[in-house]
């Protein structure tokens, strides 16, 4: 599979890594680059021997935001009609752990994609933002529901309604990223966190990160009867068994993903 917008590796046992790459416009959103990231993750998600995947851009930027120059002379029909829900949507179905490394610019729409990762490691020199308002339009791809999930309503509508980014250290007291990490390692750091859960048992990682995610749009007992029905279905794994077993043993554990 040829790509022209990322770049896409493997490199270490059981995780891969999508690079954004179209470092002469901040990797700028484009409809090809999200259809190209959609297609790189449904290749990994069909992979049995990937188990998580990282998700980065260069130093200087995640994704400074949309393709501005994609907006020019669309419609409200014609944006409705455009293909870019779909594959926003086809990324954020990704069934594998998904850790965002951000370094640099990470607005608009490179926010909304780091926000549909799972985990997110930043280099201090990362800046988050909703700027759309500058532009006389507001997020489209999620930014206005799922940032009040995670800073709650007043924080949120401080950010949308304002457009001022957040440093990576407001970031991450406000819990929008897990760790900030110097720019030189970043990417390390990320590496290493993807390195610890594709050692844990795939099937569960998976099941686990789809509770969670619907723990995000369900009343608490739609969510506690979800995750017992996921639970015992873990039970039902090799890797359950061999888990179990290796603790008994107390020695480390082989899981399989079967």
């Amino acid at each position: 599979m040829t790509y022209q917008d990322i770049l896409v590796e493997t490199p270490e046992p059981h995780v891969g890594l999508v690079r954004l790459n179209r470092p002469q416009v901040l990797n700028a959103l484009s409809a090809r680059l999200l259809d190209e990231l959609a297609r790189a993750l449904d290749a990994f998600e069909a992979d049995p021997d990937c188990r998580v995947v990282v998700l980065t851009g260069n130093d200087r930027a995640f994704a400074a935001g949309a393709d501005i120059q994609e907006f020019v002379g669309q419609s409200a029909v014609s944006m409705i009609a455009g293909h870019r829900p779909g594959a926003w949507d086809r990324i954020r179905r990704f069934p594998k752990p998904l850790v965002a490394a951000v370094s640099g610019y990470c607005l608009g729409g490179g926010w909304e994609l780091a926000m549909l990762c799972d985990l997110v490691v930043a280099s201090e020199t990362a800046r988050f933002g909703q700027p759309e308002i500058n532009l006389g339009i507001l997020p489209g791809a999620g930014g206005t529901q799922r940032l009040p999930r995670l800073v709650g309503k007043h924080r949120a509508m401080e950010l949308i309604l304002t457009g001022r980014q957040l440093t990576a250290q407001e970031a991450y007291t406000w819990g929008v990223v897990n760790r900030v990490a110097p720019a030189e390692t970043y990417l390390q750091e990320a590496l290493a966190l993807a390195r610890e859960i594709a050692q844990k048992a795939p099937v569960a990682a998976r099941l686990a990160k789809e509770a969670v995610l619907r723990s995000m749009d369900t009343p608490l007992d739609v969510g506690l009867d979800y995750e017992r029905k996921l639970s015992a279905l873990a039970f039902g794994t090799e890797d359950r068994e061999e888990g179990v077993r290796a603790f008994l043993e107390k020695r480390k554990p082989t899981f399989r993903g079967r």
